[in-house]
Protein backbone atom coordinates (compact mmCIF):
# COMPACT_ATOMS: atom_id res chain seq x y z
CA UNK A 1 0.00 0.00 0.00
CA UNK A 2 1.30 3.43 -0.91
CA UNK A 3 1.93 5.99 1.82
CA UNK A 4 -0.28 9.09 1.63
CA UNK A 5 2.71 11.31 2.47
CA UNK A 6 4.55 9.94 -0.57
CA UNK A 7 1.50 10.37 -2.80
CA UNK A 8 1.32 14.00 -1.68
CA UNK A 9 5.04 14.57 -2.31
CA UNK A 10 5.27 12.67 -5.61
CA UNK A 11 1.77 12.78 -7.08
CA UNK A 12 2.74 13.66 -10.66
CA UNK A 13 5.65 11.23 -10.66
CA UNK A 14 3.34 8.45 -9.44
CA UNK A 15 0.73 9.24 -12.09
CA UNK A 16 3.36 8.99 -14.81
CA UNK A 17 4.91 5.82 -13.36
CA UNK A 18 1.57 4.04 -13.02
CA UNK A 19 0.89 4.63 -16.71
CA UNK A 20 3.53 1.93 -17.29
CA UNK A 21 0.94 -0.41 -15.79
CA UNK A 22 -1.74 1.09 -18.04
CA UNK A 23 -3.29 2.38 -14.82
CA UNK A 24 -4.84 5.86 -14.90
CA UNK A 25 -4.28 7.08 -11.36
CA UNK A 26 -4.86 10.83 -11.64
CA UNK A 27 -8.44 11.02 -10.31
CA UNK A 28 -7.82 8.27 -7.76
CA UNK A 29 -4.75 9.94 -6.27
CA UNK A 30 -6.54 13.27 -6.14
CA UNK A 31 -9.44 11.67 -4.25
CA UNK A 32 -6.95 10.08 -1.84
CA UNK A 33 -5.41 13.47 -1.09
CA UNK A 34 -8.82 15.09 -0.63
CA UNK A 35 -9.90 12.34 1.75
CA UNK A 36 -6.64 12.68 3.67
CA UNK A 37 -7.22 16.42 4.01
CA UNK A 38 -10.76 15.74 5.23
CA UNK A 39 -9.39 13.15 7.67
CA UNK A 40 -6.90 15.65 9.06
CA UNK A 41 -9.51 18.39 9.34
CA UNK A 42 -12.04 16.11 11.03
CA UNK A 43 -9.39 14.77 13.41
CA UNK A 44 -8.50 18.33 14.40
CA UNK A 45 -12.17 19.17 15.05
CA UNK A 46 -12.57 15.99 17.09
CA UNK A 47 -9.43 16.67 19.11
CA UNK A 48 -10.46 20.27 19.79
CA UNK A 49 -13.96 19.20 20.82
CA UNK A 50 -12.67 16.48 23.14
CA UNK A 51 -10.14 18.90 24.66
CA UNK A 52 -12.86 21.48 25.30
CA UNK A 53 -15.14 18.80 26.79
CA UNK A 54 -12.33 17.63 29.05
CA UNK A 55 -11.65 21.18 30.23
CA UNK A 56 -15.36 21.73 30.89
CA UNK A 57 -15.48 18.53 32.92
CA UNK A 58 -12.75 19.88 35.19
CA UNK A 59 -14.52 23.22 35.55
CA UNK A 60 -17.84 21.50 36.36
CA UNK A 61 -16.15 19.48 39.08
CA UNK A 62 -14.70 22.62 40.67
CA UNK A 63 -18.04 24.43 40.51
CA UNK A 64 -19.81 21.60 42.29
CA UNK A 65 -17.12 21.62 44.98
CA UNK A 66 -17.64 25.36 45.56
CA UNK A 67 -21.43 25.03 45.59
CA UNK A 68 -22.05 26.88 42.31
CA UNK A 69 -24.60 24.30 41.16
CA UNK A 70 -26.53 26.59 38.79
CA UNK A 71 -23.43 27.55 36.83
CA UNK A 72 -22.27 23.94 36.88
CA UNK A 73 -25.62 22.90 35.38
CA UNK A 74 -25.23 25.39 32.53
CA UNK A 75 -21.82 24.02 31.74
CA UNK A 76 -23.18 20.46 31.84
CA UNK A 77 -25.65 21.36 29.08
CA UNK A 78 -22.79 22.74 27.01
CA UNK A 79 -20.75 19.62 27.76
CA UNK A 80 -23.59 17.40 26.52
CA UNK A 81 -23.60 19.33 23.24
CA UNK A 82 -19.87 18.81 22.87
CA UNK A 83 -20.31 15.07 23.45
CA UNK A 84 -22.86 14.93 20.63
CA UNK A 85 -20.52 16.89 18.37
CA UNK A 86 -17.59 14.63 19.21
CA UNK A 87 -19.71 11.57 18.43
CA UNK A 88 -20.64 13.05 15.06
CA UNK A 89 -17.00 13.94 14.29
CA UNK A 90 -15.88 10.41 15.28
CA UNK A 91 -18.42 8.82 12.94
CA UNK A 92 -17.36 11.15 10.13
CA UNK A 93 -13.70 10.34 10.82
CA UNK A 94 -14.35 6.59 10.80
CA UNK A 95 -16.19 6.83 7.47
CA UNK A 96 -13.43 8.95 5.94
CA UNK A 97 -10.63 6.66 7.15
CA UNK A 98 -12.46 3.57 5.88
CA UNK A 99 -12.98 5.13 2.45
CA UNK A 100 -9.36 6.31 2.32
CA UNK A 101 -8.07 2.84 3.19
CA UNK A 102 -10.43 1.27 0.65
CA UNK A 103 -9.01 3.49 -2.11
CA UNK A 104 -5.40 2.89 -1.08
CA UNK A 105 -5.97 -0.86 -1.33
CA UNK A 106 -6.96 -0.46 -5.00
CA UNK A 107 -3.77 1.35 -6.09
CA UNK A 108 -0.95 -0.93 -7.30
CA UNK A 109 2.69 -0.45 -6.41
CA UNK A 110 4.80 2.11 -8.25
CA UNK A 111 6.98 0.37 -10.86
CA UNK A 112 10.72 0.74 -10.47
CA UNK A 113 12.30 3.06 -13.01
CA UNK A 114 13.89 0.08 -14.81
CA UNK A 115 10.49 -1.53 -15.52
CA UNK A 116 9.69 -1.25 -19.24
CA UNK A 117 6.32 0.02 -20.40
CA UNK A 118 4.09 -2.58 -22.00
CA UNK A 119 0.64 -4.10 -22.03
CA UNK A 120 1.25 -7.86 -21.78
CA UNK A 121 3.84 -10.64 -21.49
CA UNK A 122 4.74 -10.00 -25.11
CA UNK A 123 6.42 -6.77 -23.97
CA UNK A 124 8.63 -8.35 -21.28
CA UNK A 125 12.39 -7.91 -21.78
CA UNK A 126 14.67 -10.90 -22.06
CA UNK A 127 17.82 -9.97 -20.15
CA UNK A 128 19.63 -13.31 -19.87
CA UNK A 129 19.67 -16.77 -21.42
CA UNK A 130 21.73 -19.84 -20.57
CA UNK A 131 21.94 -23.57 -21.20
CA UNK A 132 21.96 -25.79 -24.24
CA UNK A 133 18.63 -26.88 -25.67
CA UNK A 134 19.03 -30.63 -26.20
CA UNK A 135 18.37 -32.40 -29.48
CA UNK A 136 15.70 -34.94 -28.67
CA UNK A 137 15.30 -38.21 -30.50
CA UNK A 138 12.49 -38.61 -32.99
CA UNK A 139 9.24 -39.48 -31.26
CA UNK A 140 10.08 -37.68 -28.03
CA UNK A 141 7.08 -37.07 -25.81
CA UNK A 142 5.64 -34.23 -23.71
CA UNK A 143 5.82 -34.77 -19.97
CA UNK A 144 2.18 -35.80 -19.50
CA UNK A 145 2.73 -38.73 -21.87
CA UNK A 146 6.07 -39.57 -20.26
CA UNK A 147 4.36 -39.55 -16.86
CA UNK A 148 1.85 -42.12 -18.10
CA UNK A 149 4.46 -44.22 -19.94
CA UNK A 150 6.67 -44.58 -16.85
CA UNK A 151 3.78 -44.55 -14.36
CA UNK A 152 5.22 -41.73 -12.22
CA UNK A 153 2.38 -39.15 -12.23
CA UNK A 154 -1.32 -40.03 -12.45
CA UNK A 155 -3.44 -37.11 -13.57
CA UNK A 156 -6.62 -39.16 -13.93
CA UNK A 157 -6.37 -40.54 -10.40
CA UNK A 158 -5.96 -37.01 -9.04
CA UNK A 159 -9.00 -35.96 -11.04
CA UNK A 160 -10.97 -38.87 -9.53
CA UNK A 161 -9.98 -37.99 -5.96
CA UNK A 162 -10.30 -34.22 -6.18
CA UNK A 163 -10.55 -32.74 -9.66
CA UNK A 164 -8.43 -31.42 -12.51
CA UNK A 165 -5.18 -29.80 -11.43
CA UNK A 166 -4.48 -32.13 -8.48
CA UNK A 167 -2.03 -34.79 -9.75
CA UNK A 168 -0.90 -37.87 -7.84
CA UNK A 169 2.88 -38.51 -7.86
CA UNK A 170 3.88 -42.17 -7.70
CA UNK A 171 7.03 -44.22 -7.18
CA UNK A 172 10.04 -42.55 -8.74
CA UNK A 173 7.90 -39.52 -9.57
CA UNK A 174 7.19 -38.94 -5.88
CA UNK A 175 10.81 -39.60 -4.97
CA UNK A 176 12.09 -37.17 -7.62
CA UNK A 177 9.65 -34.55 -6.33
CA UNK A 178 10.98 -35.05 -2.79
CA UNK A 179 14.56 -34.90 -4.06
CA UNK A 180 13.92 -31.52 -5.68
CA UNK A 181 12.36 -30.12 -2.49
CA UNK A 182 15.28 -31.32 -0.35
CA UNK A 183 17.85 -30.03 -2.81
CA UNK A 184 16.23 -26.59 -3.02
CA UNK A 185 15.95 -26.30 0.78
CA UNK A 186 19.56 -27.36 1.35
CA UNK A 187 20.79 -24.84 -1.22
CA UNK A 188 18.77 -22.12 0.54
CA UNK A 189 20.18 -23.12 3.93
CA UNK A 190 23.72 -23.04 2.53
CA UNK A 191 22.98 -19.49 1.29
CA UNK A 192 22.08 -18.41 4.84
CA UNK A 193 18.28 -18.66 4.76
CA UNK A 194 16.50 -19.86 7.91
CA UNK A 195 14.01 -22.63 7.21
CA UNK A 196 10.42 -22.45 8.45
CA UNK A 197 7.54 -24.90 8.44
CA UNK A 198 4.43 -22.81 7.94
CA UNK A 199 0.63 -23.02 8.22
CA UNK A 200 -1.14 -23.77 4.95
CA UNK A 201 -4.13 -21.62 5.94
CA UNK A 202 -4.04 -17.91 6.74
CA UNK A 203 -6.53 -15.39 8.06
CA UNK A 204 -7.85 -12.35 6.22
CA UNK A 205 -5.35 -9.99 7.87
CA UNK A 206 -2.46 -12.03 6.46
CA UNK A 207 -3.98 -11.92 2.97
CA UNK A 208 -4.30 -8.13 3.19
CA UNK A 209 -0.80 -7.81 4.62
CA UNK A 210 0.97 -9.24 1.56
CA UNK A 211 -1.53 -7.95 -1.00
CA UNK A 212 -3.37 -11.11 -2.04
CA UNK A 213 -6.53 -9.49 -0.68
CA UNK A 214 -8.48 -7.82 -2.07
CA UNK A 215 -6.58 -8.09 -5.39
CA UNK A 216 -6.58 -11.90 -5.82
CA UNK A 217 -9.55 -12.91 -3.70
CA UNK A 218 -11.12 -14.92 -6.53
CA UNK A 219 -7.93 -16.95 -7.02
CA UNK A 220 -7.73 -18.19 -3.42
CA UNK A 221 -9.54 -21.15 -1.89
CA UNK A 222 -11.69 -19.80 0.95
CA UNK A 223 -12.77 -21.89 3.95
CA UNK A 224 -15.91 -19.87 4.54
CA UNK A 225 -17.01 -21.32 7.90
CA UNK A 226 -13.69 -20.36 9.52
CA UNK A 227 -12.94 -17.38 7.24
CA UNK A 228 -9.50 -18.77 6.38
CA UNK A 229 -7.70 -18.99 3.06
CA UNK A 230 -5.48 -21.76 1.66
CA UNK A 231 -2.14 -20.20 0.83
CA UNK A 232 -1.38 -19.42 -2.83
CA UNK A 233 2.34 -19.27 -1.93
CA UNK A 234 4.53 -19.56 1.18
CA UNK A 235 5.24 -15.85 0.77
CA UNK A 236 1.97 -15.10 2.57
CA UNK A 237 2.52 -16.86 5.93
CA UNK A 238 6.28 -16.33 5.81
CA UNK A 239 6.14 -12.55 5.36
CA UNK A 240 3.31 -12.28 7.89
CA UNK A 241 5.58 -13.79 10.54
CA UNK A 242 6.79 -10.19 10.89
CA UNK A 243 3.47 -8.34 10.68
CA UNK A 244 3.13 -5.55 13.28
CA UNK A 245 6.81 -5.83 14.19
CA UNK A 246 9.33 -3.13 15.02
CA UNK A 247 12.77 -4.58 14.30
CA UNK A 248 16.17 -3.24 15.24
CA UNK A 249 18.72 -2.45 12.57
CA UNK A 250 21.12 -5.08 13.93
CA UNK A 251 18.52 -7.82 13.21
CA UNK A 252 18.66 -7.11 9.47
CA UNK A 253 18.65 -8.58 6.95
CA UNK A 254 16.17 -11.30 7.78
CA UNK A 255 16.23 -14.23 5.34
CA UNK A 256 13.66 -17.03 5.33
CA UNK A 257 12.92 -20.12 3.29
CA UNK A 258 10.25 -22.78 3.42
CA UNK A 259 8.58 -25.53 1.45
CA UNK A 260 4.79 -25.64 1.18
CA UNK A 261 2.11 -26.91 -1.11
CA UNK A 262 0.41 -23.96 -2.83
CA UNK A 263 -3.26 -23.70 -3.79
CA UNK A 264 -4.70 -21.55 -6.57
CA UNK A 265 -8.25 -21.51 -7.87
CA UNK A 266 -7.30 -19.55 -10.99
CA UNK A 267 -9.17 -21.06 -13.90
CA UNK A 268 -7.15 -21.98 -16.95
CA UNK A 269 -8.12 -22.30 -20.57
CA UNK A 270 -7.97 -25.56 -22.45
CA UNK A 271 -5.17 -26.79 -24.68
CA UNK A 272 -1.64 -28.18 -24.56
CA UNK A 273 -0.30 -25.06 -22.84
CA UNK A 274 -2.24 -25.94 -19.67
CA UNK A 275 -1.98 -29.73 -19.86
CA UNK A 276 -0.20 -31.94 -17.37
CA UNK A 277 2.02 -30.00 -14.99
CA UNK A 278 1.81 -26.75 -16.94
CA UNK A 279 -0.94 -25.34 -14.73
CA UNK A 280 -2.17 -26.84 -11.47
CA UNK A 281 -4.49 -25.93 -8.61
CA UNK A 282 -2.15 -27.59 -6.09
CA UNK A 283 1.62 -27.61 -6.48
CA UNK A 284 4.80 -27.63 -4.40
CA UNK A 285 7.22 -24.73 -4.09
CA UNK A 286 10.25 -23.65 -2.09
CA UNK A 287 10.10 -19.93 -1.36
CA UNK A 288 12.64 -17.31 -0.34
CA UNK A 289 11.70 -14.15 1.59
CA UNK A 290 13.98 -11.30 2.62
CA UNK A 291 13.48 -8.22 4.80
CA UNK A 292 16.01 -5.55 3.90
CA UNK A 293 16.89 -1.95 4.64
CA UNK A 294 15.80 0.14 1.63
CA UNK A 295 19.36 1.00 0.59
CA UNK A 296 20.27 -2.70 0.38
CA UNK A 297 17.17 -4.21 -1.22
CA UNK A 298 18.11 -4.07 -4.90
CA UNK A 299 21.51 -5.60 -4.25
CA UNK A 300 19.65 -8.32 -2.34
CA UNK A 301 17.30 -8.78 -5.30
CA UNK A 302 20.27 -9.41 -7.58
CA UNK A 303 21.56 -11.91 -5.04
CA UNK A 304 18.25 -13.78 -5.18
CA UNK A 305 18.41 -13.82 -8.97
CA UNK A 306 21.93 -15.27 -8.77
CA UNK A 307 20.67 -17.94 -6.34
CA UNK A 308 17.97 -19.12 -8.76
CA UNK A 309 20.51 -19.06 -11.60
CA UNK A 310 22.72 -21.42 -9.60
CA UNK A 311 19.85 -23.87 -9.12
CA UNK A 312 19.10 -24.00 -12.82
CA UNK A 313 22.76 -24.20 -13.78
CA UNK A 314 23.15 -27.16 -11.41
CA UNK A 315 20.11 -28.85 -12.98
CA UNK A 316 21.57 -28.13 -16.44
CA UNK A 317 18.25 -26.88 -17.77
CA UNK A 318 18.07 -24.27 -20.53
CA UNK A 319 16.50 -21.11 -19.13
CA UNK A 320 16.08 -17.39 -19.62
CA UNK A 321 15.32 -14.39 -17.41
CA UNK A 322 12.73 -11.75 -18.24
CA UNK A 323 12.25 -8.30 -16.73
CA UNK A 324 8.49 -7.91 -16.54
CA UNK A 325 6.90 -4.92 -18.22
CA UNK A 326 4.42 -2.68 -16.43
CA UNK A 327 1.40 -4.43 -17.93
CA UNK A 328 2.55 -7.86 -16.70
CA UNK A 329 3.86 -6.74 -13.31
CA UNK A 330 2.12 -8.10 -10.21
CA UNK A 331 -0.06 -5.72 -8.20
CA UNK A 332 2.32 -5.53 -5.23
CA UNK A 333 5.66 -5.62 -7.06
CA UNK A 334 7.98 -2.73 -7.92
CA UNK A 335 10.29 -4.93 -10.01
CA UNK A 336 10.01 -8.60 -10.99
CA UNK A 337 12.30 -10.98 -12.83
CA UNK A 338 10.67 -14.11 -14.23
CA UNK A 339 12.67 -17.27 -14.90
CA UNK A 340 11.51 -19.58 -17.67
CA UNK A 341 12.79 -23.06 -18.51
CA UNK A 342 12.66 -24.29 -22.08
CA UNK A 343 10.52 -27.36 -22.61
CA UNK A 344 12.05 -29.04 -25.63
CA UNK A 345 9.25 -31.53 -26.18
CA UNK A 346 6.62 -28.77 -26.07
CA UNK A 347 8.86 -26.27 -27.87
CA UNK A 348 7.94 -23.47 -25.48
CA UNK A 349 9.12 -21.54 -22.45
CA UNK A 350 7.58 -22.36 -19.07
CA UNK A 351 7.65 -19.93 -16.13
CA UNK A 352 9.27 -21.52 -13.08
CA UNK A 353 10.15 -18.60 -10.80
CA UNK A 354 9.35 -14.98 -10.07
CA UNK A 355 11.80 -12.92 -8.00
CA UNK A 356 10.42 -9.58 -6.84
CA UNK A 357 11.17 -6.48 -4.79
CA UNK A 358 8.05 -4.92 -3.27
CA UNK A 359 9.96 -2.00 -1.74
CA UNK A 360 7.77 -0.57 1.10
CA UNK A 361 4.42 -1.60 -0.44
CA UNK A 362 3.88 -4.73 1.66
CA UNK A 363 5.68 -3.35 4.72
CA UNK A 364 3.24 -0.44 4.91
CA UNK A 365 0.28 -2.83 4.88
CA UNK A 366 2.03 -5.10 7.39
CA UNK A 367 3.10 -2.24 9.68
CA UNK A 368 6.59 -3.70 9.43
CA UNK A 369 9.26 -1.22 10.48
CA UNK A 370 12.73 -1.01 11.94
CA UNK A 371 14.64 1.47 14.07
CA UNK A 372 17.84 2.74 12.54
CA UNK A 373 20.94 3.52 14.63
CA UNK A 374 19.60 7.02 15.33
CA UNK A 375 16.31 5.65 16.62
CA UNK A 376 14.29 6.72 13.57
CA UNK A 377 11.44 4.42 12.52
CA UNK A 378 11.44 3.38 8.86
CA UNK A 379 9.54 0.96 6.67
CA UNK A 380 11.46 -2.08 5.49
CA UNK A 381 11.66 -3.43 1.95
CA UNK A 382 10.27 -6.94 1.43
CA UNK A 383 11.41 -9.33 -1.30
CA UNK A 384 10.42 -12.83 -2.30
CA UNK A 385 11.25 -15.41 -4.93
CA UNK A 386 10.45 -18.97 -5.96
CA UNK A 387 13.45 -21.22 -5.57
CA UNK A 388 11.81 -23.07 -7.16
CA UNK A 389 8.23 -23.94 -8.14
CA UNK A 390 8.35 -27.67 -8.82
CA UNK A 391 5.77 -28.63 -11.47
CA UNK A 392 7.37 -26.97 -14.47
CA UNK A 393 10.89 -27.75 -13.27
CA UNK A 394 9.85 -31.38 -13.17
CA UNK A 395 8.21 -31.04 -16.59
CA UNK A 396 11.45 -29.59 -17.95
CA UNK A 397 13.50 -32.43 -16.47
CA UNK A 398 11.20 -35.14 -17.82
CA UNK A 399 11.13 -33.66 -21.31
CA UNK A 400 14.70 -32.45 -21.68
CA UNK A 401 16.30 -35.50 -20.06
CA UNK A 402 14.33 -38.15 -21.94
CA UNK A 403 16.27 -40.75 -23.91
CA UNK A 404 15.26 -43.92 -25.79
CA UNK A 405 16.23 -45.88 -22.65
CA UNK A 406 14.34 -43.76 -20.12
CA UNK A 407 14.53 -40.42 -18.34
CA UNK A 408 17.91 -39.49 -16.90
CA UNK A 409 18.00 -37.80 -13.51
CA UNK A 410 20.09 -34.62 -13.31
CA UNK A 411 23.41 -35.49 -11.71
CA UNK A 412 22.96 -33.04 -8.84
CA UNK A 413 19.71 -34.81 -7.80
CA UNK A 414 20.98 -38.39 -7.86
CA UNK A 415 22.21 -38.35 -4.21
CA UNK A 416 18.78 -37.07 -3.10
CA UNK A 417 16.69 -39.33 -5.33
CA UNK A 418 18.69 -42.52 -4.92
CA UNK A 419 18.46 -43.44 -8.61
CA UNK A 420 19.78 -42.04 -11.88
CA UNK A 421 17.22 -43.30 -14.40
CA UNK A 422 13.45 -43.53 -14.67
CA UNK A 423 12.67 -46.55 -16.85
Amino acid sequence: MLQVSNIKAHKETYIKALKKRNFDAEDLLEEVLQLDEKRRSTQTKLDDTLAEANQLSKEIGLLFKTGEHLKAGELKERSAGLKESSKSFQEELNTTVARLEELLYTIPNIPHESVPAGTSEEDNEEIFKAGEIPELAKGSLPHWELAKKYDIIDFELGNKITGAGFPVYKGKGARLQRALITYFLEKAAAAGYTEYQLPLLVNEASGFGTGQLPDKEGQMYHVTEDDLYLIPTAEVPMTNLFRDRMLNENELPITCTGYTPCFRREAGSYGAHVRGLNRLHQFDKVELVRLEKPENSFEALEGMVAHVKDLLNDLKLPYRILRLCGGDLGFTSALTYDFEVFSTAQDRWLEISSVSNFETFQANRLKLRYKDKDGNKQLLHTLNGSALALPRVLAGILENYQTPDGILVPEVLVPYAGFDLID
